[in-house]
């Protein structure tokens, strides 16, 4: 047995560092503020970092045998704790500003602090979201750096996250253009970038010609070499573009001038296939991007009428608003969005009913009349506990009766989830749970043993102490094996939900390992993307199959203790615990092929990592219902 005494070490070290005595080391630190020293001991700083290490060895000593390290980028504030960790081990953050918290993440980094680095960007992620999107393109810059690019893992998913679904926050950003190349490549490869193609061909073209400022500004007046030379700074971006996901229309007017750098075959290949569309091509077709769009479809560039004139649609205006004078041409109220033309969609009665489902175009005097007979009903609605989707497409056509306040907060939730709205919120309802079906003659896992079963239902109780074989108080109910229903993402949706309480097992591939997470709350697969909260989810380790050596991840933070996917990203993606310290997914639709399930290096949501290596594939994976005995 052994007594350890962290504290009063950490408290003698914190001394040691105010001692000028027997100082062997200067380090002179200078940002936007005059000039300050700090002394320090050789042998403190190479045990406590490598780069200090480095950095002696190159250091200049003086006569009097005090060597002196110039770091003129980093502030004094900063440093200061910097050395206070390097002697005590402590850093206390309370009541420093987010922006001195993210300096101090990024200085850390700089100087090889690893530890203090990643826990100050799991701080960031957890505690100031809010601040880290307000911030967004400074931060978003700064973590791309290219000496960076095997960092801040964390960070950049959070925030490729948010650029998925709002990617105009970037490319309409002001510093678009100084974005680093590997940011740009990283959103580019994202299956559902919320932005048309053409838009992002546009923007990877902006972008590639402001890193060439010597490029003609006329296009009419580019050489053979002016498009080399964009092609070139292009290179790593082109195959990215989905190129046969683009209208004709915009394929002439919009790809054509930059023919060159795209290349004879590609080019030939898009004419053909807007010629003979079913004939194969030899490029590369890359898939559509995903777009959840709850928008009317844009069915091309504000297609006019082949039946009416746009005097006809200045008549008809006239007529919907009972104005006795005939609107002029340039005061028409109202624009004409196709749904349905018979000779492109056809002429079946069936398709008008189907295409025409749920649209219609109310008077003022309308919408008043439904929000005085619903007045009473309206405050009584939870509205922020409607899904994304279902705010679009069933809310959106009747905002006049909710309100502009309740309505532009609801927009904002969705957007920044973690900001205060001014509207009230009233709690979610309670749903109780649906029955699980008998799936068997209580199916036993062929993964983990009773031992785990034991083990498991310990976690769920709290209790200190396992429960003895005899004494577990659940049992596992089978909801699915993947051996047996299928490996696909959107079969663990599909069957898991609306069931509570159920706990996720996988089998790694080609290790002894058994990961899972135990969800107290009801699956959901109906939902547009939503980040769940609760307290009582864990995630686990077990390996070679022996309790002893079981490692338990709490909930740390538990606003984020589950994602919940949309149905494009169910597809792609199975159960989500944390962000994503416990993954399931597959770019090929089968957890057992790709290598793509993944435990994140860095620990946001739970209190510490399962697992060493972030990606693996499985052999088998089971779902469970916890079902007291």
């Amino acid at each position: 047995m052994s007594f350890k005494f962290f504290d009063k070490l950490s408290q003698d070290f914190s001394e040691l560092l105010n001692d000028k005595k027997e100082y062997n080391v200067v380090i002179e630190v200078d940002k936007e503020e005059s000039k300050k020293s700090f002394t320090s001991h050789s042998v403190v700083l190479r045990y406590r970092s490598t780069f200090f290490t480095k950095e002696l060895e190159n250091a200049v000593t003086n006569e009097s045998q005090v060597k002196t390290i110039l770091k003129p980028n980093i502030s004094a504030q900063i440093f200061e704790i910097i050395l206070k960790y390097i002697y005590g081990g402590i850093v206390n953050i309370e009541n420093i500003e987010t922006k001195i918290i993210y300096e101090l993440m990024i200085v850390a980094n700089e100087l090889e602090f690893k530890e203090l680095s990643e826990k100050l960007e799991s701080y960031l992620i957890k505690s100031k979201a809010s601040w880290l999107r307000t911030h967004f393109s400074r931060v978003y810059h700064s973590i791309f750096d290219n000496n960076k690019c095997n960092e801040f893992e964390g960070l950049k998913q959070f925030y490729n996250d948010i650029i998925t679904k709002h990617p105009n926050l970037i490319f309409e950003s002001e510093d678009f253009t100084s974005l680093q190349e590997a940011a740009l490549i990283s959103i580019l490869e994202k299956d559902n970038l919320q932005l048309e193609e053409i838009k992002i061909w546009d923007y990877v073209i902006k972008w590639g010609i402001a890193q060439n400022p010597t490029l003609p500004t006329n296009l009419e007046e580019w050489s053979k070499e002016n498009f080399k030379t964009l092609k070139v700074t292009l290179q790593q971006c082109l195959p990215l573009i989905r190129y046969f996901h683009i209208s004709e229309k915009d394929v002439w007017e919009k790809l054509k001038p930059y023919r060159k750098i795209i290349g004879t075959q590609l080019w030939d290949d898009l004419h053909q296939q807007l010629i003979f569309p079913n004939q194969p091509v030899k490029s590369l077709v890359l898939p559509a991007r995903i777009i959840s769009n709850p928008e009317l479809p844009q069915r091309a560039n504000e297609l006019i009428s082949t039946i009416i004139s746009e005097e006809h649609v200045a008549e008809i205006s006239t007529w919907i608003d009972r104005k006795s004078t005939i609107y002029s041409l340039t005061n028409v109220p109202y624009k004409l969005q196709l749904i349905l033309r018979g000779s492109k969609d056809g002429f079946q009665p069936k398709t008008f009913w189907n295409m025409c489902n749920g649209h219609a175009e109310w008077s003022k005097e309308n919408f008043k009349t439904l929000k005085v007979t619903l007045q009473q009903c309206l405050p009584l609605i939870r509205y922020f506990h409607i899904s994304e989707k279902d705010v679009w497409e069933k809310l959106k056509p009747y905002r006049k009766i909710i309100g502009t306040q309740l309505w532009d907060d609801l927009h904002q939730q969705l957007i920044f989830p973690n900001q205060p709205v001014k509207s009230l919120v009233l709690p979610a309802r309670i749903i109780s749970n649906p029955e699980l079906p008998q799936r068997a003659n209580e199916l036993i896992s062929t993964i983990i043993s009773e031992e785990h079963v034991a083990e498991i239902s310990t976690w769920i109780d709290r209790k200190s102490t396992i429960y003895s074989l005899t004494n577990v108080p659940y049992k596992l109910q089978l909801i699915l094996r993947g051996s047996k229903d299928g490996f696909q993402p959107k079969t663990f949706w599909n069957m898991c939900n609306g069931h509570a309480g159920t706990v996720v097992i996988a089998k790694v591939a080609k290790t002894d390992e058994i990961l899972g997470g135990y969800n107290p709350l009801a699956w959901d697969n109906s939902t547009e993307g939503t980040d769940m909260e609760t307290n009582d989810s864990f995630i686990f380790s077990l390996k070679n199959g022996n309790i002893q050596n079981s490692i338990l991840s709490r909930v740390a933070y538990e606003s984020g203790a589950l994602k919940y996917l949309n149905s494009a990203e169910q597809n792609i993606y199975g159960p989500c615990f944390g962000y994503s310290e416990f993954l399931m997914r597959s770019y090929v639709s089968d957890f057992t092929k790709d290598n793509q399930c993944w435990c994140a290096s860095v620990s946001c949501y739970y209190e510490k990592r399962i697992r060493t290596d972030q990606y693996f594939s499985i052999v088998d994976y089971e779902v469970f219902k916890i079902v007291k005995k």
